[in-house]
């Protein structure tokens, strides 16, 4: 698959563990995407995204700091602002409405990284 779909795509991380968002961060900026954070907490990302325009897509880790990211989720739906959650949980532990979301398994597969944004159709 050729990056030219990530290609000037504005993706926030919102990732609480640094070297896995620092590894997100360097895959999606090789891949043309333009980085915003990443950021550890729900409270920061919320700030970002009422003060960022434009956010094509979010990564955005299940568990934060102890802070399920569920209610941000769902904020994320009603924005109709896509993401991608990531979990150290396996799929039967997220509450039901996310299913059939996209979502990674920790430690986060890179290929399986790029593979799911580019999935995303509106992107």
């Amino acid at each position: 698959m050729s990056n030219e779909k990530l290609a000037g795509s504005r993706i926030l991380i919102v990732e609480d563990e640094y070297y896995l968002a620092d590894d997100a961060r360097s895959l999606l900026s090789a891949a043309g995407a333009e980085v915003l954070g990443p950021v550890p907490t729900i409270a920061a990302a919320s700030a970002l995204i009422e003060a960022e325009p434009t956010i094509d897509c979010v990564l955005l880790d299940v568990n934060l700091r102890g802070e399920f990211a569920f209610d941000m989720a769902d904020d994320l739906d009603r924005r109709d602002i896509p993401y991608v959650l990531v979990t150290g949980y396996d799929q039967s532990a997220l509450p039901d409405r996310f299913t059939g979301k996209p979502t990674l398994r920790k430690p986060v597969d890179p290929n399986a990284l790029l593979a799911a944004f580019r999935g995303i159709e509106t992107i």
